[in-house]
């Protein structure tokens, strides 16, 4: 990966470093995807180079689902000891019911000799893993320790409530353990290729969301191959379907960018082809602001 200068750092960690450049007017284009998909679509693109943003009901609350386990390792890396990591935690059979997911906590190897920290940290974000997510949600104090690491790097939307799978019931209309595009978006900037966490944490989260393995379909398959992606998604009821991706294109500082997309329809399904499309405007957008 490519190494950022400082003034990069300082865009991402500030928000303020360079002026938000307006791009093409993008809201017919994203209107029709919501048509077409039967959804509604939040949209936040940040190319932390240029300044350019692209933003489609940015400021709009959605579901957040997965997409919190970023945040939650995040506050892991910052808030507890460096020796935390290397502890193992033991959990049983009870803890893989209750969270309703665990492709890695769940392997009989781990279940049997426990898991550390690192390893969970790991599989929340590469995975997906809704019992490593509640296994250090439980180390944190609970779900308020995410909303309290947002507050703290400047995020005042987002918030997580609930612990897994409860969070991602999703309803129409509900406020908790939700986020907008831009909120999480930015925090994701800030966390990833900004100053919230040191060098040695930013390097370990950067590394974990460029090994996510659940985000093939979605913003990582609309942008360009050759760009690096690092990425985590969200998938809920009501046809919710997240993913929040930083990007780094050859040559270029990176771009933020946040899909964010729900239904009204309780038996909707997740539709990560909107994401992929929505991500694929973005980047055609931003390329038209650049020429």
């Amino acid at each position: 990966m490519q190494q950022l200068s400082r003034r990069v750092v300082l865009t991402a960690a500030l928000g303020t470093a360079l002026p938000a450049r307006t791009a093409p007017d993008t809201a017919d284009g994203f209107r029709a995807l919501e048509r077409a998909h039967g959804a509604r679509l939040g949209v936040f693109a940040w190319d932390t180079g240029s300044g350019a943003r692209v933003r489609h009901r940015s400021g709009e609350l959605f579901p957040m689902c997965s997409a919190f386990k970023t945040l939650a390792v995040s506050a892991v890396l910052r808030d507890l000891e460096e020796s935390v990591l290397g502890e193992t935690v033991h959990y049983d059979q009870s803890d893989i019911d209750r969270a309703g997911g665990a492709p890695v906590t769940g392997r009989p190897e781990n279940l049997a000799a426990g898991m550390t920290v690192a390893r969970l940290c790991d599989a929340a974000i590469t995975y997906s893993d809704n019992t490593a997510a509640n296994l250090l949600l439980e180390r944190l104090g609970g779900p308020v320790a995410v909303t309290r690491l947002c507050r703290s790097i400047g995020d005042r939307v987002t918030r997580l409530d609930r612990w897994e799978p409860e969070l991602n019931s999703a309803e129409p209309g509900r406020v908790t353990d939700t986020t907008s595009p831009e909120a999480i978006g930015t925090s994701y900037a800030k966390l990833a290729v900004g100053n919230a966490l040191d060098r040695v944490d930013r390097r370990r989260l950067t590394g974990w969301l460029l090994a996510n393995t659940t985000g093939g379909e979605r913003i990582r398959a609309g942008l360009p191959a050759h760009w690096t992606v690092g990425d985590k998604t969200g998938t809920g009821a009501y046809g919710t379907a997240n993913d929040v991706a930083i990007a780094w294109p050859p040559g270029r500082a990176p771009v933020v960018v946040a899909v964010l997309s729900t239904h009204t329809d309780p038996a909707a399904q997740a539709d990560s082809a909107l994401v992929k499309e929505a991500a694929a405007m973005v980047v055609d957008t931003l390329t038209r602001c650049a020429s």
